[in-house]
């Protein structure tokens, strides 16, 4: 390749989507100057701050990470948050193609009163706090006796595992020791995960809800009737929660109770969170004890975000194939939405660097600099 065909490369985000496609890139570019930036001070977003920390496998990504920076030749600069202390403009002029992989960082807000109250967290939040994100803080995170986790996808499921181990237990998969007595106090008793969605339509994979089992002197119920349907992997959710309930200990000292087909209501309390309450399809209305809210409904784009993806969209991008427009492109998350696991990062960024590679090819991206 003629050093004036050889692009450079700049991926604003370390997290799975940006590496997976800096790997994709330099098999094909292999004498390029690849670049990757992150606000924070190290790689690896949410492998390292948004896996649950007892998922020892999934963080394991990161050991095929390493060799980008350490083999690979890609150059990992931190600290620097895209927008703010480079402008896009100034990052488009130094490189020939730049790809956003900045994920979706923003808890979906639930919309409700009484959101606003002390005692409402993020479920991203949390699970960055748990990991130890340098950008969060306990501030005034209070779990009590009873906590509520609003949504039924993985990552509640996460946080509801997490809450119910031993202190001991987060300390050993590197939890902070003081965060640990905070996230599962010896207080907590109730626990209510609840979801918009009826069983069947649940967001969790079956394997996670497996995992519950395995923890000792906790009584599982759940509100979902007891029916057949024709769906293989409806039929698995069904059958995982049904089998929970009926092996769990009945005269526990704990309770996780699971509710389904609930919209979020209103959150209630004068300064701090008291109660949460729901409304079924049918107009019922739950009311349940929270001294606490996770929620975990989703991600977006935070709003202090500093580059706003809408704001360079036009009628001429293909945000299908990650094309914003010549020379931009996106990945992961941001791209698609906040949906799909670590491995679907991979597939995706195979799939946008394919795009990338044939651009180049057709046009020859390269700028031409004095």
């Amino acid at each position: 390749m003629a050093q004036d065909s050889i692009p450079s490369v700049a991926i604003v985000g370390a997290g799975p989507s940006g590496c997976y496609l800096a790997q994709f890139l330099r098999k094909e570019f292999n004498e390029s100057r690849i670049t990757i930036f992150d606000t924070l001070p190290v790689p690896y977003g949410l492998v390292r701050f948004g896996v649950a920390p007892d998922h020892v496998g999934t963080k394991a990504v990161a050991v095929q990470f390493d060799r980008l920076f350490e083999r690979d030749c890609v150059e990992f600069i931190g600290n620097t948050e895209i927008g703010k202390d480079k402008t896009l403009n100034e990052l488009m002029n130094d490189y020939d193609i730049v790809v956003l992989a900045t994920g979706l960082g923003g808890d979906r807000k639930i919309n409700i009163p009484g959101e606003q109250l002390r005692g409402v967290f993020g479920a991203g939040r949390v699970t960055r706090l748990i990991n130890s994100h340098p950008f969060e803080t306990l501030d005034e995170l209070e779990v009590g006796s009873h906590l509520a986790i609003i949504g039924h996808g993985n990552v509640a499921i996460d946080l509801l595992r997490l809450s119910l181990l031993e202190p001991e237990q987060l300390a050993q998969h590197g939890v902070d020791k003081d965060l640990a007595d905070v996230i599962a106090p010896n207080t907590l008793s109730q626990i209510h995960v609840i979801g918009r969605s009826a069983i069947q339509d649940a967001k969790f994979d079956p394997a996670m809800i497996r995992e519950l089992s395995r923890i000792p002197n906790v009584r599982f119920t759940s509100d979902a009737e007891n029916f057949s349907v024709d769906n293989a992997e409806a039929k698995k959710r069904i059958e995982v929660i049904n089998s929970l309930v009926a092996s769990s200990t009945v005269n526990a000292t704990r309770t996780v109770n699971f509710y389904f087909g609930w919209q979020p209501l209103e959150i209630c309390g004068s300064t701090k969170v008291e109660k949460v309450r729901f409304k079924s399809n049918t107009d019922e209305i739950l009311e349940l004890r929270a001294d606490a809210i996770y929620s975990a409904i989703g991600f977006e784009q935070a709003k202090d975000a500093a580059i706003q993806i809408e704001t360079l969209i036009s009628k001429d991008s293909d945000l299908e194939h990650g094309f914003i427009f010549e020379g931009l492109y996106c990945v992961g998350w941001l791209r698609r939405g906040p949906q799909g696991t670590i491995p679907v990062n991979r597939t995706d960024a195979k799939k946008i660097s394919e795009r990338i590679i044939q651009d180049f090819r057709e046009k020859n991206l390269v700028k031409v600099r004095e």
